[in-house]
């Protein structure tokens, strides 16, 4: 089914030319957005800028909420909502915290809109619209491709000056100011690129992109983005095989599985005969300093964490058990869940997650025309939402879009799966 015929009724309900200009304005200002996401390491964002005009792009295009969206809109809310009352803990926000230098407000305000922005994305695609879909993957991918290149010429010097600005402690950053939060950016578009290998066709550029971004990723050195990588890309082929029309292309998934795995191990091999791609890799590959430094450890802090999170039913407030901890961090969003936003925004956050892990895994199954995005877009999710055990995500800008795809693509199989019905009743 080609583009146009699966493109659902958003450009039928509102004829004309001016409405089909809106619509091709708000796919161009997605585009945009989606590519300005690389840029990172600066706050606020170009990225962040770029999501007030889609907003506005939205209103003008008349783009729908939904009714089926309302769990998720009742969620973030009341999830906002704990964090406002956790506000309360901090006792003066019109100061920076002396340890951390951030400010409780901003904190919050970053939620709110990464909150709202995960509802924006959800409406957007919650029609299925295959042109906006298509527009999403050339950004993201294009967004994946400058972020690495950007990492490639830090790692290796190939720009003078360039190391200082795109690496953190050997590590490769990029555009990023995280190596952990760059790693897990590319998952998303890799995803992509695997199953368009297996749903339709394997190309020479696809392949040269995929291992492009995949070198990428793991010269972010980042033990979190690895593992993540590994449990979204076994997620995504069990689903393809799982979802599969034939046995033949059950069969074509297994061999490819396969073949993967052996490039991936070449690649390594080769990556690993550079020195210091090979002293770094043996390095973060062991236990680090921050892991298990006593009560200062990560783990040591989680223990900590919990004792607290006890203690404090109503939070801690943003920074505050960091501030409390001489600026330790205790890797975890679910426990960062409730000392931030509160025995109420814990709970709803997890239920959030969760929630949303069942309902991608309902619709998942559902054969329909973006089916290859929701796939790509709940393997990711599902090893985000595992990493968040060893790290913050909760204001990582990628996974509230990925948050907002799985919902929005969900809404459209609903949507897909009544249209279906009725038309085989007609």
């Amino acid at each position: 089914m080609d583009a146009r015929a699966a493109t659902p009724a958003l450009a039928i309900e509102h004829p004309g030319h001016s409405a089909a200009f809106a619509q091709r304005l708000l796919n161009l200002i997605l585009f945009v957005t989606v590519l300005l996401s690389a840029i990172a390491f600066i706050e606020p964002s170009p990225h962040d800028v770029m999501m007030f005009v889609l907003l506005t792009a939205c209103f003008t295009a008349r783009v729908p909420f939904d009714r089926r969206l309302t769990p998720l809109l009742v969620l973030i809310v009341v999830w906002l909502v704990g964090g406002a009352m956790s506000l309360i803990q901090v006792a003066d926000t019109e100061q920076l915290h002396p340890i951390i230098h951030q400010n409780p407000i901003v904190y919050f305000g970053t939620s709110v809109y990464l909150g709202f922005a995960a509802i924006l994305f959800a409406c957007l695609f919650s029609d299925g619209d295959m042109v906006r879909l298509a527009t999403l993957r050339r950004a993201y991918l294009l967004a994946a491709l400058v972020a690495t290149a950007a990492g490639y010429i830090g790692f290796f010097h190939l720009v003078p000056g360039a190391a200082a600005i795109f690496l953190e402690n050997a590590r490769v950053s990029a555009t990023f100011k995280d190596p952990n939060v760059y790693g897990p950016f590319l998952v998303f578009p890799i995803l992509m690129l695997m199953i368009g290998f297996l749903t339709q066709r394997v190309t020479l550029a696809g392949l040269l992109i995929a291992a492009f971004l995949s070198g990428g990723l793991f010269l972010s050195f980042s033990r979190g983005a690895w593992i993540h990588l590994a449990v979204s890309a076994a997620t995504a082929l069990v689903l393809c095989y799982l979802t599969a029309p034939n046995a033949r292309m059950r069969t074509r998934i297994v061999a490819f599985g396969m073949l993967t795995t052996i490039a991936i191990a070449i690649v390594l091999v080769a990556l690993l005969s550079i020195s210091s791609v090979r002293d770094l890799f043996i390095e973060r590959a062991k236990l680090q300093s921050y892991d298990v430094a006593g009560s200062g450890g990560r783990f040591a802090l989680q223990q900590l964490a919990i004792g607290e999170i006890l203690e404090h039913p109503n939070g801690m407030g943003p920074y505050g058990f960091s501030n409390a901890m001489s600026g330790g961090q205790q890797h975890n969003v679910y426990m960062q869940a409730f000392l931030v936003y509160g025995w109420l925004g814990g709970v709803i956050y997890v239920t959030l997650v969760a929630l949303t892990f069942v309902i991608g895994l309902r619709y998942v199954f559902l054969r329909t025309p973006w089916q290859p995005y929701l796939i790509a877009a709940y393997a990711a999710y599902v090893g985000e939402i595992g990493e968040g055990i060893i790290i913050d995500t909760d204001h990582w800008r990628h996974f509230f879009l990925l948050l907002g795809l799985v919902w929005g693509l969900s809404v459209a199989s609903v949507k897909w799966q009544w249209q279906t019905r009725a038309g085989m009743l007609a």
